[in-house]
């Protein structure tokens, strides 16, 4: 999916977010839920400026930072890194954090997820004939059933005697 696309679900299904723009580690813009192209730069650039300061303040491990939170009394910013991709939204004030944050890594694996390849179509088949039923056979003849009625379900008339002369 791109990276537009995941934005616009992401803005969908999470109604916290305010705003969100993905970008790469160099701070340009692959895509934002921002009118201006100008804001949207400066979110993107902001955000990476959080992650550079919280990964040199980090205190413990080697780990690499993934995710952040900046919060005032106004409102909150998010950030979470995925490899190259990223990903920083802002939301008003008491967010639910866990939640955020899940959106916003269900959002980065959507844009990072290689479609699967499509396939060639089926052929289709034609369709299997079914054989034609098999109709009984009659012993008293295909024209009648033993009862002497017709297959239409009337009864066969009687013949007429043929009338001699001498009679």
């Amino acid at each position: 999916m791109d990276a537009q696309q995941a934005l616009a679900d992401l803005t969908e299904i999470s109604s916290q977010i305010l705003a969100a723009v993905v970008f790469d580690e160099q701070g340009a813009v692959a895509a934002s839920t921002l009118g201006e192209e100008g804001r949207a730069g400066e979110l993107a650039q902001a955000a990476a400026r959080l992650l550079e300061h919280a990964e040199g303040i980090k205190v413990v491990g080697d780990a690499r930072l993934t995710q952040l939170e900046a919060a005032t009394l106004e409102g909150s910013v998010f950030v979470v890194s995925d490899g190259k991709t990223r990903i920083a939204a802002t939301t008003g004030p008491a967010p639910t954090v866990g939640l955020v944050f899940y959106d916003l890594k269900s959002a980065l694996r959507s844009i990072s997820a290689k479609p699967a390849p499509r396939r060639a179509p089926a052929k289709k088949q034609p369709a299997a004939k079914k054989p034609a039923a098999k109709r009984p056979v009659r012993a008293s003849g295909p024209a009648e059933g033993a009862s002497g009625e017709t297959p239409q379900g009337s009864k066969k008339p009687t013949p007429r005697k043929k009338k001699t002369d001498a009679s």
